[in-house]
Formats: structure tokens, sequence, C-alpha cells
């Protein structure tokens, strides 16, 4: 296979390490490791082992972002490609000693974001959710800036293996990893995370989430509303470190192999179908570069 095949995780370095851990657990995620204010979050309703990890640090930033791949000669394979593409290595496939233990290396993007690959993580407990649960089931996708989106898609596509699902005109690329739509997306701006999706259960459960939130005095900034490129589901929220987090629901499922892009052509209505979201992209917090680009923050 030699391709990624999901997203496994974030990792966050944040100045106000108590706001956003109680943040996450309004969000519907749970601990499952801990180690002095390193703490590793699941959701519960996925075996993945967990999907954020937090720990304070002086200036808010995204320490590595997880990919996932089959097996050990994948993320061998994997780790060939990027270095052969010339991106700077933070360390090569090795036994991981984190929570999850795996197999994997980790590297900076062509942009300078942290990401890891990996194969053999361990699985977690899982059960089902029900919808009017409103918890996460999983990450649902990552979407990044890059000051050349289309380089980057061709680094994702080339050099990962992800497959282009849909443009939103020039300036948006939707790219799955697998039958979702989309696992990861890419915009022009300066290098960062611009934010990390959840699924959930069906649009009950991202309705019943949002309800559950705004009593704890968290609101929606954009939404909820329908995209048209995935036809999933959203609403946008803000972490207290600043971070754009999303809950979304009944994302597109297509064939991986056979599955032929389109361009839409960018409108109110094909950013968001319904068009009675409270706020926009405009109340999202305002891309700028992560500050940790190309610094390695391991310990």
């Amino acid at each position: 296979m030699n391709r990624v095949t999901d997203v496994r995780y974030v990792a966050y370095g944040v100045t106000d390490y108590t706001a956003e851990r109680s943040f996450y657990a309004d969000w519907g995620l749970e601990p499952v490791a801990e180690t002095g204010e390193t703490v590793w979050l699941r959701v519960p309703g996925s075996d993945e082992h967990h999907v954020v990890r937090l720990r304070p640090a002086d200036t808010n930033h995204v320490e590595v972002i997880a990919l996932a791949a089959a097996q050990r000669a994948d993320v061998e394979a994997l780790h060939a490609r990027v270095a052969a593409a010339g991106c700077r290595m933070i360390h090569a496939p090795r036994p991981l000693d984190a929570p999850g233990g795996g197999y994997g290396f980790r590297f900076f993007s062509p942009d300078g974001l942290p990401f890891e690959i990996s194969g053999e993580v361990a699985r977690g407990p899982r059960r089902e959710i029900d919808r009017w649960e409103g918890l996460p089931v999983r990450i649902s996708h990552v979407v990044l800036h890059s000051p050349d989106h289309h380089a980057l898609v061709r680094f994702f596509t080339d050099i990962l293996g992800f497959r282009v699902s849909d443009w939103l005109g020039d300036f948006m690329c939707f790219l799955r990893c697998n039958t979702a739509h989309h696992r990861i997306a890419i915009l022009p701006g300066p290098a960062c995370l611009n934010h990390v999706a959840y699924d959930m259960t069906n649009l009950d459960g991202m309705m019943r989430g949002i309800a559950r939130l705004q009593a704890r005095d968290i609101s929606v900034r954009w939404g909820p509303g329908r995209h048209t490129a995935g036809d999933n589901t959203f609403s946008y929220f803000v972490t207290p470190s600043g971070f754009t987090v999303e809950y979304t629901a009944e994302l597109e499922t297509v064939d991986f192999e056979r599955h032929v892009a389109a361009v839409h052509v960018p409108s109110q209505r094909i950013i968001d179908q319904w068009g009675i979201g409270v706020g926009g992209p405009q109340a999202l917090p305002h891309a700028a570069p992560d500050p940790c680009l190309f610094q390695t923050m391991e310990r």
C-alpha cells in the first residue's frame, strides 16, 4: 500500500493547559494516559489510542500531526519517499515510546509543520455512541494553510499517497487517503493549522453536541451549516488557546480508486448550503504562521 491511510492525532503545546484540558473534557474527550502535565486524550467511539495530546508551553503551537500507515513496511517506504523529497527529518523510523507505542518517524513538512507517520499503534477500547449523546466518534479531518498550497497538494499526493477529491475554486483542495471524502484539506496562507474536525454520529449527534457546549458557555463561532465539498454538516468552535475545532457529520463516502474530482465555484451557498448558520469564516481566528515552524518540540 505504501501510503498514509488515516489521521491519528494532533498534539498541541498550550500556554493555558488547565483551560485547554477543561475544554476538551467538555468537547467529549477522555484521558487515556498522563505523565506529569502531559495528557493523552481519546474519543470513546473510536479504538484509536488517542486523538489529542496536550502539554504546557510558552506559546500556543502545533507539536505534531500524526498520520497512520498500515504496517511497518509502509512506514519504511514512506520514510524513504519523504526523505527523497528533501524534507527535514526529526527522527528516522523507530519504536515509539509514547503511550500506545507503535513504529514511526517524524519530519517537517515542506512548510515546517511537524508530522509523524506511524503503524502498529496499540488499539484501545471503543463503544457505540448513541446519536443523542452528542459525543465525537473520531477525528474526521485536518485543514492546513500553506504559502504554496499547490506544492503542498503535490506533496500529499505524490509522496504520501493521497488523492484529490474536490477543489473549491483554485484555493482549497480536499484530499482523501481512504473512503472518506477528505482527511486533509489545504488552503493558501501562512504555514499553520486551520482546524481539526471531529465526526459526530449524525446530524442529531452534532446538534446535541452543540447544545452540550452551549450549556457550558461555549458558543458556536460558525454554523450549524452544510458544506458542498464532502456534503458534511459543520459547526466551528475555538478553544481557549485559539485553535479552531469543528463538529461535523455525514461526510461523504467515496470510492478511493475511482472517485472523480470536481471543482466547485466558490459562493455563499457552496460554502454553506443551508445558509442559516451564525457567524462565518470571519468569526474564526485569523491565520498566522505557527510560532514553532521547523522547531523540534520533543522532550
